[in-house]
């Protein structure tokens, strides 16, 4: 890499894990599409990349994943009904799950072998550019996109960044821990980084969001990395190897992140996105505010 100002333009997607937390509900149905209110996770994602400038999405699949592709590709069938019963409305919202400017691109990962291992099945498709890696599990809101923010780091930065957030002391053991100095405002200058550590070792309380830029130094930390934490390819690892050559950073970035790969923070974001959506927040919130005890059946 030259030392010329270089911009993100790719994204990569790894969404070829199994969403066993929610079964049966991902039995035959990506875990990337379920929704939240009327858009599926990884839509959330993609329009997250593309508010970025990014163009070129790279999705990481596995086995039943056609659901993706198929969300990203044009029904004609579908499109063909809306404009013949003059469905206007919905036949804009179609059309903007893919602008006529953004690519799609999918690879299939051979082996669930852990993140890191999804992130270098992307190499051959990202080449020698520096790349955002969205996990659509983390549903992340922000004015501006969470990703945004970060491309416009990167763009004075010109090194790795990664999400940041601060957790409570016992949750250490579900994340990547940052160990640094304060660069500059919510500006972290990594010194190292732990996969899930027990909190009585954790190096702090800061903790990697599914938000990452990386460079393409990245690819051979990856290639040549042990596998860590459950037996897998750990992203976090390789990136801890990275800062030996080069500087990555930690942002702690401005808005909320929902857990969707968990049941409680699907459903968290449901309630939130919905009590904000244009269509229905009004409505739902005034339903909401009509139940009193939550914890009551309505049978």
């Amino acid at each position: 890499m030259t030392h010329e100002m270089i911009r993100v333009s790719k994204a990569v997607f790894p969404v070829a894990g199994l969403g066993t937390r929610f079964l049966p509900a991902t039995k035959a149905s990506p875990k990337e599409m379920l929704a939240v209110v009327d858009k599926p996770l990884i839509q959330y994602a993609v329009e997250e990349a593309y508010a970025a400038g990014i163009r070129e999405m790279i999705f990481v699949t596995g086995r039943n994943k056609r659901a993706i592709e198929d969300h990203f590709d044009t029904a004609y069938e579908l499109e063909a009904e809306l404009i013949a019963q003059g469905k206007n409305s919905l036949m804009a919202l179609v059309e903007e799950i893919k602008p006529n400017d953004m690519d799609c691109v999918y690879i299939r990962q051979p082996k669930a072998l852990g993140l890191g291992h999804a992130v270098l099945c992307a190499e051959r498709l990202v080449r020698d550019e520096p790349f955002a890696v969205l996990l659509a599990d983390d549903l992340m809101v922000g004015t501006p996109p969470i990703m945004k923010q970060m491309t416009d780091l990167f763009a004075q930065y010109q090194c790795s960044i990664l999400a940041l957030q601060d957790i409570p002391p016992e949750h250490t053991g579900r994340y990547g821990i940052v160990q640094g100095k304060p660069l500059a405002t919510d500006l972290i200058k990594i010194t190292g980084l732990i996969e899930k550590p027990h909190p009585s070792v954790a190096p702090s309380t800061m903790a990697v969001a599914g938000r990452y830029i990386l460079t393409p130094s990245i690819f051979n930390r990856l290639r040549t990395q042990t596998r860590g934490a459950g037996g897998e390819i750990q992203l976090t690892d390789a990136i801890a190897a990275l800062l030996a050559a080069e500087q990555v950073l930690a942002y702690r970035y401005k808005g909320q992140r929902y857990d969707c790969g968990s049941k409680l923070g699907l459903l968290q974001a449901n309630v939130e996105l919905g009590i904000e959506h244009s269509d229905i927040g009004e409505e739902f919130s005034a339903w909401l505010k009509s139940k009193k005890l939550f914890g009551t059946s309505t049978k």
